[in-house]
């Protein structure tokens, strides 16, 4: 059956997608403000926890690239109509993906100290950093698995099950900020910058049980391991390996970008802290249409239907735009009270109002990115989406930080830097994208 390229399929996907996408940067979004509104050492929790989420979302999304080959290999099966030929893939993907997790989970957690005081915390902000990190640590395997269980539900062209997943846990972990974090007096005390990384925990781990409870009850898919190993699990590594790299390049920008805003001082890595949280809520918003662009775009690949896949990459292209327009008014119109909703120490809020501009003004770059960086994994090009971030990253990204350092520009510097790794990648794809498929459609 051919897969219909319209307003109604991809939103069907779209939306579903987006509302799980954007919970998890509401619930950072969240974790930020309760943190940063906290009466003890308020700048210094915020800190801490900007610090360890950027090394924790590091970990899970150079581990969790498993998610999306999973989703390409069955969407393209799906589209071929041999679906059956992988139902005994994902429990074999997901074991990998969750020993691998405890290996690097254990092999972490033994020198955490280390790990932050290379991202420049010291003091007060590092010990909060080792305490909070020991906590939140445990939930990483947790959440290595309902990522691969999404991947196996987008892969399915599902995404109201990832979809309530991921609201039950960020419901959940915000309800649960409120109540160890600020403690309910005379019930609870208040456990400040740990009762966060508790609601954290608590909430991965309900999390977990809802994926696998879904998985079983509403697919055909088995858990169970079965032997020989799927001849498509090679395929499945190179992809991930490739993607891994990918991530690991990612990283190394958002991981540089912590580490010079801390160098900074307090001040800056707090506003830096709230502006990356921002950021990463409006990529995910925008991301909702990149991964309809992964479900559809890899079942219009395995029906070999070029059309449709020009005709896709079209579509959600023009309403990502719209989307990004839409954010853009948003954030320009309540440019202050943004802030406000995070801290209350007023030189925070002058450093982050400072740059928030840079932000708002990336979006449609993000846009173009987001989308098609979607699409490129749906189609299983793994090996060129990880040349493109190597290249954005150390060609791009890296040297302009360090120009901008130079000449003493700050935070500015960061975010300009910033700018320019996400123009790279999304200028990549579309070319590429234009180049290999453009021939074919004029073949059909």
């Amino acid at each position: 059956m051919k897969t219909a390229v319209s307003f109604k399929t991809i939103n069907k996907l779209a939306i579903p997608a987006t509302i799980a996408g954007i919970a998890e940067p509401v619930l950072s979004i969240t974790d930020t403000a309760i943190v940063g509104n906290i009466a003890v050492d308020g700048m210094e929790s915020l800190a801490a926890a900007g610090i360890v989420g950027s090394f924790l979302s590091m970990l899970i999304w150079i581990l969790g690239q498993t998610r999306s080959a999973i989703s390409a290999i069955i969407s393209q099966y799906l589209g071929a109509g041999k679906l059956d030929e992988v139902k005994t893939l994902p429990a074999q993907a997901i074991f990998l993906n969750i020993l691998l997790s405890i290996i690097i989970l254990l092999s972490t957690i033994f020198v955490v100290e280390g790990i932050f005081t290379l991202m420049n915390a010291s003091g007060k902000i590092l010990a909060y950093c080792i305490s909070y990190y020991s906590i939140r640590v445990w939930g990483f395997p947790l959440t290595l698995f309902v990522f691969a269980v999404m991947g196996i539900f987008r892969g399915l062209q599902n995404t109201y099950y990832p979809m309530l997943i991921a609201l039950v846990g960020a419901f959940l972990n915000i309800g649960l900020d409120f109540i160890l974090v600020y403690g309910i007096e005379g019930v609870i005390d208040p456990m400040y910058l740990e009762g966060a990384a508790w609601a954290s925990l608590i909430a991965q781990g309900v999390m977990a049980i809802m994926a696998f409870v879904l998985l079983v009850s509403k697919t055909d898919i088995s858990l169970k391991i079965q032997l020989p190993l799927h001849k498509e699990l090679g395929r499945l590594v190179v992809m991930s390996l490739n993607l891994f790299v990918r991530a690991i390049a990612l990283n190394v920008a958002l991981i540089l970008a912590v580490r010079e805003a801390a160098d900074l001082g307090d001040k800056y890595i707090s506003a830096h802290t709230i502006a990356i949280n921002l950021w990463l809520f409006t990529a995910f918003f925008i991301d909702g249409y990149g991964a309809a662009g992964n479900i559809m775009g890899g079942r219009l690949l395995g029906a070999k239907d070029y059309d449709g896949l020009w005709k896709l990459a079209k579509k959600i292209m023009l309403y990502g735009a719209v989307v990004s327009l839409v954010l853009m008014l948003v954030g320009f119109a309540f440019y202050r009270p943004i802030g406000q909703i995070f801290s209350n120490e007023i030189e925070v809020l002058t450093t982050f109002n400072s740059i928030f501009f840079i932000v708002i003004l990336g979006l449609p770059m993000n846009t173009m990115a987001f989308v098609f960086d979607g699409i490129f994994k749906g189609l299983g090009e793994m090996k060129y989406l990880r040349n493109v971030l190597l290249v954005a990253t150390f060609v791009g990204f890296v040297p302009t930080l360090y120009l901008t350092k130079t000449v003493h520009l700050g935070l500015y510097g960061i975010w300009i830097a910033l700018t320019v790794w996400m123009a790279i990648r999304g200028g990549a794809l579309v070319w590429k994208f234009r180049r290999k498929f453009r021939p074919l459609l004029q073949n059909t």
